[in-house]
């Protein structure tokens, strides 16, 4: 059975996660222990808030380099869903410059509204419209609206890590992925059924 582990730093909706997990079928585990990480199949790394507490508190538990080791060395699949996805860009912008995990080159700006109807902070359902293949989507209808809550988005620098974009505040880049390492901005465990194919695909890479 897939063992995923969902990254506890402290910030985020990770007994939400694990709960949608545990649906998708497999062992969901929340911890920020190093010996559970190395013993994941699967390593998910939600969170919710501003990219440079998300990043200090990963660093303040060392996770940043656990991650490292685990993912970009040994090649474990990893998720990260909202500010998750975020901390994988080289840097955020939110309160000042912060360096990111830098997996994904890019930075995280703030979304800028193109007209009146367009709100921020981000809330609701929108279309997500793949840009490329991925197993992320496979079987997934495109064009299917998502769960979203966000301030911020990451602007890739290469097209080839962009999965997904959404067509809001003149469109912004929803899911990102590069080898076995993906990233969403909405949130698959918010986004009933269409959000649990997503997950339920990451735990079959």
């Amino acid at each position: 059975m897939k063992r995923a582990v969902i990254v506890d730093y402290g910030i985020g909706n990770v007994d939400s996660v694990a709960r949608a997990v545990e649906e998708c079928g497999a062992t969901a585990l929340i911890s920020a222990r190093e010996e559970d990480l190395a013993a994941a199949t699967h390593l998910i790394l939600p969170g919710v808030g501003a990219f440079g507490d998300g990043m200090r508190h990963l660093r303040e538990r060392g996770l940043d380099a656990m991650l490292r080791e685990q993912v970009i060395v040994g090649g474990i699949p990893f998720l990260g869903i909202c500010l998750g996805m975020q901390l994988m860009a080289t840097r955020g912008l939110e309160h000042g410059v912060t360096e990111g995990l830098g997996w994904i080159d890019g930075e995280v700006r703030r979304l800028e509204p193109t007209g009146l109807d367009t709100r921020i902070p981000h809330i609701g359902w929108s279309e997500v419209a793949p840009a490329r293949p991925s197993p992320l989507f496979d079987g997934v209808t495109p064009g299917r609206d998502f769960y979203f809550v966000h301030s911020y988005h990451l602007a890739c620098k290469e097209e080839t890590d962009v999965l997904a974009r959404t067509p809001y505040c003149g469109g912004f880049v929803s899911a990102v992925g590069r080898d076995r390492i993906f990233g969403v901005q909405f949130h698959p465990e918010k986004s009933q059924r269409v959000g649990f194919a997503v997950l339920r695909n990451f735990l079959m890479v």
